[in-house]
């Protein structure tokens, strides 16, 4: 006699006679070819516009998330959903960093390539992701991460290819970012110890549509076939390695509607979108500026430095007060540069004649002093920004020592990495300007930027640090010309994060640490002149591109 076999009312009611006479009964067969055009048409997407995300499309996609497979459940992943302007604006300023970072260490030819991708989306999309992983957990306590214990960042893997795959059904574009320093990601966000980061999640209604994968489609890389990745049994002895491409109040950055507008208004032109290279991303940034671009200025401020008692430059003091006097007349290189570039110009005396602290035993500037400076750079920055583009400028014999002492002391930088030549130190020069660099480090007793810049600066750089704030306070785009400035814009930007969406490289200059400067600021230099000169020479050269580029774009035929 048989009886009914015993249907549970939870969990699996098949029986082995119903698996074993229908193995393909588990099936979806309406499912399998929209799956298979999904999983096909997924795409970092790198270009978005600014509508919002709808609050039930976005809680599918983080459902879809939480719906991944974990090692032993453990579900270790943790959502952090960014809309705060300030937040996305800083970490876009961690990526622009790395970004540059990585391209140093590649070929030239790698290099370029990764330069020139479209990275904008974390400022563009309305939404930001943060997927992190809670690894707090000891890996023995949790079932299958005892032999594996990063089998957690896998789950957390899963969980976004869950979330793309269904951002993509809804029409959403989706893009990873992880050009990040995880340590400084993770500090952004507030993270524990012991919380790791995946990167950054870009979710908006994307702006462009791709047939095929970015990088592909720019011919970074193109899809092995399938036959070369599969392998059978074991390793195959003649498998090679995949390729390497190695060799107080913040400033708003540009909304998502103004950057989004600006590259729409790039697209209509008639031609190739990006076929102007860096200029045309130079371009596209400075036009979402709220700022007027029709013209610019060249701010140019000056001063003495007590620190050349210690025989750190080869010319005398008095050529500051020379320049200076030159340059005010109009007869300076960097006014002619800047007349012959059509902007205006304003100069700054922070000092010319006046020796305050030589850096090694006494400070660049009292607090008083400090304040002082930085709000008179504000006001002229402030002026100056209503009209146009701000460029920068200094004169200040002895200045490179004292840009090399604030490089160090913001970058964490030994004397040896950051001290150049500057106009034209010989050896012994150069020892000297090293050991007055150590003896300024010694003095610090902490790294906040307005304590490095009162302890270590000096007049001019307080003032153009304000000119900095100021300009991107009036919504202007800021080109920046050497080390000194660029040391400034550092600063500014230590001070406000905000600023660095306004900030433009207009040269990389020969003082060796220049380009770490750039790099931090996350900054690609429109001239590679190996530029002597300070005065603004650079940045007035590079304004006079960016305004010919301006006019080009204006007189440039329209598509429809």
């Amino acid at each position: 006699m048989t009886y009914p076999r015993p249907v549970p009312t939870i969990g699996d009611g098949s029986s082995a006679a119903d698996r074993a006479s229908d193995p393909r009964g588990w099936q979806m067969p309406e499912h399998i070819f929209g799956l298979a055009d999904v999983v096909a048409a997924r795409r970092d997407v790198r270009r978005y516009r600014p509508d919002a995300v709808p609050d039930d499309i976005l809680t599918a996609v983080l459902e879809a998330g939480h719906r991944a497979p974990s090692v032993g459940h453990s579900q270790p992943w943790r959502f952090i959903v960014v809309r705060e302007p300030g937040t996305r604006d800083a970490a876009a300023a961690m990526a622009d960093r790395a970004r540059i970072k990585q391209a140093a260490q590649m070929d030239e030819a790698s290099a370029r390539g990764l330069l020139d991708l479209q990275l904008e989306g974390i400022r563009e999309a309305p939404v930001g992701i943060v997927v992190a992983c809670d690894r707090r957990t000891p890996a023995a306590g949790v079932l299958g991460r005892a032999t594996f214990p990063d089998a957690d960042l896998w789950s957390c893997a899963t969980a976004i290819q869950n979330m793309w795959l269904t951002a993509r059904v809804y029409g959403l574009g989706m893009g990873w970012v992880t050009l990040f320093e995880p340590a400084e990601l993770a500090a952004l966000l507030g993270l524990p110890d012991g919380v790791e980061t995946l990167g950054w999640l870009c979710l908006g209604w994307p702006d462009e549509r791709p047939p095929e994968p970015g990088l592909q489609r720019a011919g970074w890389s193109k899809r092995q076939p399938l036959a070369d990745v599969v392998m059978h049994e074991r390793w195959e002895a003649d498998a090679t390695p995949p390729p390497s491409h190695l060799a107080g109040d913040r400033f708003a950055a540009p909304n998502q509607d103004r950057v989004v507008a600006a590259r729409d208004r790039a697209d209509e032109l008639l031609t190739p979108p990006g076929s102007l290279g860096v200029l045309d991303r130079v371009l596209d940034r400075l036009t979402a500026l709220p700022g007027p671009l029709e013209s610019g200025t060249l701010v140019v401020a000056a001063a003495d430095h007590a620190v050349t008692d210690h025989g750190v430059s080869a010319f005398d003091t008095t050529v500051t007060r020379d320049v200076f006097a030159a340059t005010t007349r109009g007869e300076s290189m960097g006014a002619v540069a800047a007349r012959s570039a059509g902007l205006e110009l304003i100069t700054i005396d922070a000092g010319v004649g006046v020796r305050r602290g030589n850096i090694t035993a006494a400070d660049a500037l009292d607090r008083d002093e400090l304040t002082r400076l930085v709000a008179d750079g504000k006001a002229a920055g402030s002026r100056a920004g209503r009209h146009g583009i701000v460029a920068l400028g200094e004169i200040g014999i002895g200045n490179t020592t004292v840009a090399a002492a604030l490089t160090a002391a913001l970058l964490g930088r030994s004397p040896d990495d950051v001290v150049g030549r500057g106009a034209s130190a010989d050896a012994a020069m150069l020892d000297r300007k090293r050991d007055v660099v150590a003896q300024a480090l010694a003095r610090l007793t902490t790294r906040a930027p307005d304590d490095v810049l009162r302890t270590v600066g000096g007049a001019e750089f307080a003032v153009l640090t304000g000119v900095v704030l100021g300009a991107c306070e009036a919504g202007a785009g800021v080109v920046l010309d050497g080390l000194a400035t660029s040391v400034c814009a550092l600063i500014a930007a230590r001070l406000e994060p905000g600023v660095v969406a306004h900030l433009v490289a207009g040269q990389r200059s020969r003082e060796s640490a220049h380009s770490d400067v750039l790099a931090e600021l996350g900054l690609e230099p429109l001239l590679d002149l190996r530029i002597r000169s300070g005065e603004g020479v650079g940045a007035a050269l590079a304004c006079g591109l960016l305004l010919d580029g301006l006019a080009i774009r204006r007189g440039v035929a329209r598509t429809h």
